[in-house]
């Protein structure tokens, strides 16, 4: 099992959420986040004065595949949230060790 963890711009949500649920994906969970990256935050103007934003708003997706869709999350997400600008994100892969659904106590591939 795996969860893969993606940064993404805040509109491209939607794009992602669409473009995973066919592939099979039950359930994902988002986290509004700041941060930064290369891009080092940004400038912005403010009631005329300048400011600069360290910290930029971001979404965080967690989603929990088994190993044979791995590769096909990756690349949906990568897919589905590029624009071509700085700032696009970034995408993480995680082992999982263990998964247990609370309300059966089911384990492993079948709790996700």
């Amino acid at each position: 099992m795996k969860l893969v963890m993606a940064i993404i711009k805040p509109f491209k949500l939607d794009d992602v959420r669409e473009a995973l649920v066919p592939l099979g994906v039950h359930g994902l969970t988002i986290s509004e986040v700041k941060g930064f990256g290369r891009q080092k935050g940004q400038t912005e103007i403010y009631r005329g004065a300048e400011y600069q934003v360290n910290f930029l708003p971001k979404i965080k997706i967690e989603v929990a595949v088994s190993d044979d869709l791995e590769e096909r999350v990756v690349e949906t997400i990568h897919n589905a949230a590029q624009t071509g600008k700085i700032g696009d994100g970034k995408i993480f892969v995680f082992d999982i060790s263990k998964a247990v659904r609370i309300r059966t106590g089911e384990q492993d591939v079948d709790a996700l």
